[in-house]
């Protein structure tokens, strides 16, 4: 059971990392884009700006699953280091908790801002509505449980191996 759920965890984290650089290919080529326009040929596109933002917001989002797997959150590890392993296990617990139980607030209200976004429209792009945006935080909150579980489960400290 444990290695089904690894191996379905590796999967989804890989396939958010990977829409996470297509967001980052999506950004870089709108930048260009938008510093073509607007300073060489001086039409700007006015579209460009928030599909920018949006494809940075969605990034992000589907990036954080892969630092909860491999550990490389920002923490503060004196704690753990002079732990012993069983308080060390102790201690992997109450931060997955804590981790599930933020990103179960960001998955909730996430959603509730999506709903309220489909109403509105992105500026510039008055046919496409902010649901789409704001959707970014549920669907990447829903990565992130998976990944939380994972290290959970066979954990990678990456922050602690790198730290000087």
């Amino acid at each position: 059971m444990k290695e089904a759920f690894l191996k379905f965890e590796r999967w989804t984290t890989g396939a958010a990392m990977i829409g996470a650089c297509l967001m980052m290919v999506a950004a870089v080529g709108l930048g260009v884009f938008q510093i073509v326009t607007r300073f060489v040929l001086e039409q700007p596109a006015e579209w460009s700006e928030i599909l920018i933002r949006v494809s940075l917001i969605w990034m992000v989002f589907l990036g954080i699953p892969a630092a909860f797997r491999y550990g490389a959150m920002v923490s503060v590890d004196v704690l753990y280091r002079w732990s012993p392993p069983k308080v060390r296990r102790l201690l992997d617990w109450v931060v997955c908790l804590a981790a599930l139980s933020l990103i179960g607030i960001i998955i909730w209200w996430g959603w509730d801002y999506a709903q309220r976004g489909s109403v509105q429209s992105m500026a510039g792009l008055e046919s496409i509505s902010m649901f789409w945006a704001y959707l970014a935080l549920p669907v990447g909150g829903v990565f992130c449980v998976f990944g939380i579980l994972g290290n959970l489960l066979d954990p990678i400290r990456m922050e602690l191996e790198t730290a000087q």
